[in-house]
Parts: structure tokens; C-alpha cells; sequence
């Protein structure tokens, strides 16, 4: 099991709680759930509006194995004007 960094950004920052965070993940399956479990239940309902960025790049299969020591970006929906 990998251990990635996690940050967040928007919203998700306030509903985690924190800015970034280390925790361990093989793919951005495992992390979302983990994430949903052990933060506050807003977290886990924004996660389901999310895109996610792994080292720059945005991934959308979320069972494909993470690269070790990843940067894992939380962005939540923007809103534009």
C-alpha cells in the first residue's frame, strides 16, 4: 500500500478539516473511502462532486493503482462568473 499526499482545495478544505494530509491508498478508490470514513460526513458528500488530480494529471479511473508517494488533489465543482 502506497502512502499519497491529499489536498485539499474549496471546500473540500473546510469540510476535512485540513489544508493536506498523508494517508495510505492503493488507487482513488481505497482513498475516497477512506477519506469518507474517518472525516466528517461532509467530506463524503462532497467527494461524490469531485475531480481529482494525481501529480498534475486528472484521473478518472478510480481502481487504477496510484503511483507511490502521488500528490492527490481534491477539487470540488468551481463556480463561474
Amino acid at each position: 500500500m502506497n502512502t499519497v499526499r491529499v489536498r485539499y482545495f474549496g471546500g473540500t478544505r473546510a469540510a476535512a478539516g485540513v489544508s493536506e494530509e498523508d494517508q495510505p491508498a492503493t488507487t482513488l478508490a481505497e482513498l475516497l473511502e477512506r477519506l469518507g470514513s474517518t472525516h466528517d460526513p461532509a467530506l463524503r458528500a462532497a467527494l461524490r462532486t469531485c475531480s481529482f488530480l494525481v501529480d498534475g494529471t486528472q484521473w478518472r479511473d478510480r481502481e487504477a493503482v496510484l503511483p507511490p508517494a502521488a500528490t492527490v488533489d481534491v477539487l470540488p465543482p468551481f463556480a463561474g462568473g
